[in-house]
């Protein structure tokens, strides 16, 4: 039977990995993929990044622009990091996404390599559930001005400097004064993120079917300043009152010093993340297996 899709994209961890063990075992791995893929009918191309990366020669390469209008799928083989940043990317171009795990945790990439083409055959056939996934468009204004613009699938996180003390920071939503938070930092989490740093902060997790963001506070001052789930139509604003060094940082992966009366600004992106998973899959099942629940239990 034909693949459901034609053109395929192959696109692999977004930093270079060197020539030893590791980058040797994942040129492997992408290569037998890719043999895989063209013995189920799919043209393939390497994104160019990951093809130079890991040293794969003879095989077709697209950047990611040439993948967003050419190619109908992208398969990425590593961890959710290298999901995030080619997420981001090719969000604009509505190319759905298949996410093998080569990593540790792997919320959004969920098929473990091993055993990988008994899961993704009937994938390719047209047996998937898909699961869309809202983004964040974060900027930050500084005099009236945007000086910083960035799209974020986890998180926007305003942290203090290394090593100075708490910031304060004023938070309006819709325009409507929240409150002075004074903390090491203050997290917007989208559901995918609710998994990510909001968690380890103590946040809620919130199901990726809400429409909602998580306003998490690190390490508050007051006590009484609790995590609170806001709609994904408001805009969040933060404005950056008191504290030394403080940054801006989107999916942990780039990075905004921030000055005395700068405003960060959250809102909901026009863009929409497409996660094709296996007939079948949930999102608890995921939760139980990478949190680790009712390990014990008889």
């Amino acid at each position: 039977m034909q693949s459901q899709f034609r053109h395929v994209a192959l696109i692999g961890k977004y930093q270079a990995v060197g020539s030893g063990s590791t980058g040797a075992s994942s040129r492997r791995a992408m290569e037998d993929i890719a043999h895989f893929l063209h013995a189920q009918g799919c043209e393939v191309a390497f994104e160019a990044e990951t093809a130079r990366n890991l040293g794969i020669n003879g095989h077709a390469m697209l950047g990611v622009d040439g993948i967003g209008t050419q190619c109908d799928l992208g398969l990425v083989v590593g961890g959710d990091g290298t999901m995030l940043g080619i997420g981001r990317q090719l969000a604009c171009h509505n190319v759905p996404l298949i996410g093998i795990n080569q990593g540790r945790l792997g919320f959004i990439t969920d098929i473990p390599l091993e055993g990988y083409q008994a899961v993704l055959l009937p994938m390719l056939h047209g047996a998937y559930e898909e699961d869309r996934r809202s983004l964040m468009q974060a900027r930050v204004m500084r005099d009236g001005h945007c000086v910083f613009d960035a799209l974020a699938m986890n998180d926007v996180v305003v942290n203090r400097g290394a090593t100075s003390g708490m910031v304060e920071l004023r938070v309006e939503v819709d325009g409507h004064f929240v409150a002075n938070q004074r903390a090491d930092g203050l997290i917007i989490a989208s559901p995918t993120g609710s998994t990510a740093y909001a968690l380890s902060a103590g946040g809620p997790l919130l199901h990726p079917s809400l429409p909602g963001w998580v306003m998490v506070p690190i390490a508050p001052h007051t006590l009484s300043n609790r995590s609170i789930v806001l709609a994904d139509a408001a805009e969040i604003a933060i404005e950056v009152v008191a504290g030394r060094d403080a940054s801006a940082n989107f999916d942990m992966q780039s990075l905004a010093s921030l000055l005395h009366g700068d405003r960060i600004v959250v809102s909901r992106s026009q863009h929409r993340m497409r996660f094709l998973h296996p007939k079948g899959w949930s999102y608890f099942d995921t939760l139980r297996q990478k949190l680790h629940w009712n390990e014990g239990v008889a």
